[in-house]
């Protein structure tokens, strides 16, 4: 079993007490137990409470094959330049957090520019928990559902990440210390349109940008905004894994996806658009 080193840096999601490590568990002050798996990930998310559409081992495998690929690394780049910076004269000993970190790729680059940290990834899916666990040596992986408190302790976390991923505001202000921000990715309004015009994929909404500088106000200060567009070359196949690895995965359905591909070409090419928020956290 891979060590859990990061209780510290949680809380119980029953009745929000702190955690110890005790003999491949993670118990609280008030008697609450939750299990390390042998994989290396702890499952903190209400069972009562997980949602229909955590992500599929399908989806984790196929965003694993396209992002060791390297089509995205421009994107991965730039969130690690913007992480080395916002970490640069913080306290060493907050944590890295990536909210719907998925299988752990973007946190475990960002740990790769930032070696005195550690870091905390949380998803709704056990599928991804399992991989994240195993991104990084410098990674510990959570099963947590973003729509309810957070198991995490207060001001523990120097930068959070949120990479195409839910963005619970008042949550995420509260585990980032003073002087802490959070660096937000969504895709850009031209983000592969060929792929989507052409098999009838769910189309990026024109207003997520403005919707997420309104659920930031008030907690947290927009600092920058980087737009980051370059063209990738896929295959039939990453185009099928590109898919799989996100919603429309759920909206079309594998045999679906696999009859339309079959009209497109073997290689095409794509435009990859992403935009990149920094937003400081705000005293209040």
């Amino acid at each position: 079993m891979k060590p859990f080193p990061f209780p510290l840096f949680l809380r119980c999601p029953r009745c929000g007490s702190p955690f110890t490590a005790v003999l491949g568990a993670l118990r609280c002050d008030r008697g609450h137990a939750f299990d390390i798996a042998r994989e290396g990930y702890v499952h903190l998310a209400l069972r009562s409470r997980l949602v229909a559409n955590a992500d599929t081992a399908p989806m984790v495998e196929a965003r694993l094959k396209f992002l060791s690929a390297g089509h995205f690394d421009p994107l991965t780049r730039a969130l690690a330049q913007h992480a080395a910076e916002i970490l640069r004269d913080q306290d060493p000993a907050r944590c890295v957090l990536d909210a719907g970190a998925g299988p752990g790729h973007y946190l475990a680059q960002v740990l790769d520019r930032v070696p005195d940290r550690l870091g905390l990834a949380l998803d709704l899916s056990k599928f991804a928990a399992r991989r994240a666990a195993r991104a990084h040596p410098r990674i510990g992986a959570v099963v947590a559902d973003l729509t309810q408190p957070l198991p995490v302790m207060d001001g523990v976390a120097g930068l959070g990440l949120s990479v195409f991923a839910p963005r619970p505001a008042q949550e995420l202000w509260r585990v980032l210390g003073p002087g802490g921000a959070l660096v937000a990715v969504t895709p850009g309004p031209r983000h592969l349109g060929e792929l989507i015009d052409r098999i009838g994929l769910l189309t990026v909404d024109t207003r997520k940008e403005s919707r997420l500088r309104e659920r930031m106000k008030d907690l947290f200060e927009l600092r920058a905004v980087d737009t980051i567009e370059h063209p990738i070359e896929v295959s039939r196949t990453e185009a099928s894994a590109l898919i799989g690895m996100g919603p429309n995965a759920f909206h079309l359905g594998p045999e679906e996806v696999e009859r339309r591909l079959q009209a497109l070409p073997d290689r095409m090419e794509l435009l990859a658009s992403f935009r990149l928020h920094v937003f400081m956290r705000v005293a209040r």
